[in-house]
């Protein structure tokens, strides 16, 4: 079931990828995505200013369900990994954040998207980036590597965020923290609930409910875990942030 679960996923977006190099927008929201609200998804949630330093592929590639990049507080120097890059427009916000001497890395398992995000960045003149082929739930990066983890509308994908979870808190460096912005279902919606407002590859039969996105931090490792609501995307589904941080005293 896991591997159906992510050949659909590896399918939609690899086609959203295909239409952006082809000259069209990518999809996610809307009747073929899942949420009910295609306004709660895309470029338009990031401001003028940020959409200003990108080439129009890499907004037009665009299917996160927030902007990670208000939580994640990037700091000059830092290295940052950002789980499911899709066409590279938060590695892209994030290499300028974390300036020369920081890195920004982008992991995707779909070829057509690291391809766009290899050309989005040299488009921007980005030196301090890199795309990685792989899968969240086998982060291809030694332990202790990054110090901060964002992911835009990724995580409720996988099929196993155990998994994700746990390599999450592997590759963070002890105190590296979490900025994520994903579709969270309110505890009231059983995983049936959810199923029947959409699919998997469009973001919703996966969603974690807040009870269960905390319980898996928890179980990973995290503390400081904070899980906010910002935007409906459905009857009770959210676009949410999420923080958490790895604690210093970790191996």
């Amino acid at each position: 079931m896991s591997g159906d679960i992510r050949e659909d996923v590896r399918a939609r977006y690899a086609a959203a990828a295909t239409a952006v190099a082809q000259g069209t927008t990518a999809c996610c929201g809307g009747s073929e995505c899942g949420p009910d609200d295609g306004d709660s998804f895309g470029a338009t949630l990031y401001p003028v200013t940020d959409r200003a330093l990108l080439p129009q592929a890499a907004l037009d590639a665009s299917l996160g369900c927030g902007n990670p990049l208000l939580v994640a507080d990037l700091r000059t120097g830092e290295t940052v990994l950002d789980l499911g890059s899709g066409g590279g427009i938060d590695v892209l916000l994030s290499a300028r954040r974390v300036g020369p001497t920081g890195r920004a890395y982008g992991l995707d398992m779909t070829d057509e998207m690291l391809d766009l995000a290899r050309r989005n960045a040299a488009e921007a003149g980005a030196g301090n980036v890199e795309f990685l082929r792989g899968h969240i739930e086998d982060i291809p990066l030694p332990g202790a590597s990054v110090d901060v983890v964002i992911s835009n509308c990724v995580i409720n994908l996988s099929a196993d965020k155990p998994a994700v979870f746990a390599e999450i808190f592997r590759v963070l460096r002890p105190g590296g923290r979490i900025g994520v912005s994903d579709v969270v279902a309110e505890d009231r919606l059983t995983p049936a609930d959810r199923a029947a407002r959409g699919d998997w590859a469009g973001c919703v039969a996966g969603a974690l409910s807040r009870a269960e996105y905390v319980d898996g931090l928890l179980s990973a490792g995290f503390t400081d875990i904070d899980v906010e609501f910002t935007t409906s995307v459905a009857d009770g589904l959210h676009s949410a942030i999420i923080r958490a941080v790895k604690p210093a005293q970790a191996g």
